[in-house]
């Protein structure tokens, strides 16, 4: 796997901030775990929920379990602050399981990169609404999010 540098690279700016949550978004949408773990160190730890998960290949299995129960992910992030080479982001995200009942997930993430610009912690903390069908607010083709749809603050999120 590689370790090529992620830009942009830390520390970060309000302009770069945006562009690196932005990254980790599309990539997230994407629902490819293989491309998603390149994004981390080979040793990177997380703490996702109540899981903690250390290096590439167990974050790999982990989104691929993940994404194998949350069917239809769609997923915002927003920068909520940062400094050098440590950033806070909340997000929700929209999916339902397998007997179709819809959630929306909520949650903040705490990420500290290295100088490469990967991500070599994360930790992140995620509750989860039910919701109908018809309360859903992320309706774009199953990937990126457009360009011209609004955000978690455009949303009311």
């Amino acid at each position: 796997m590689s370790d090529e540098p992620r830009p942009p690279l830390p520390p970060f700016t309000p302009e770069t901030a945006a562009q690196k949550a932005r990254a980790a978004e599309d990539a997230w949408n994407s629902r490819d775990p293989a491309k998603v773990s390149l994004a981390y160190t080979a040793d990177s730890r997380w703490r996702n929920r109540t899981e903690f998960l250390h290096g590439r290949e167990a974050i790999q299995a982990f989104l691929t379990r993940k994404w194998a129960s949350e069917l239809d992910y769609r997923l915002i992030k927003e920068v909520w602050g940062f400094r050098e080479t440590r950033m806070a982001v909340r997000f929700a995200y929209e999916w339902h399981d397998a007997g179709g009942a819809w959630f929306r997930s909520y949650g903040n993430e705490l990420w500290e990169f290295d100088g490469r610009g990967l991500m070599a912690r994360r930790v992140a903390s995620i509750n989860d609404l039910p919701i109908a069908e018809a309360d859903r607010l992320y309706r774009w083709p199953l990937g990126r999010r457009p360009d011209g749809h609004p955000g978690l603050s455009e949303l009311g999120l």
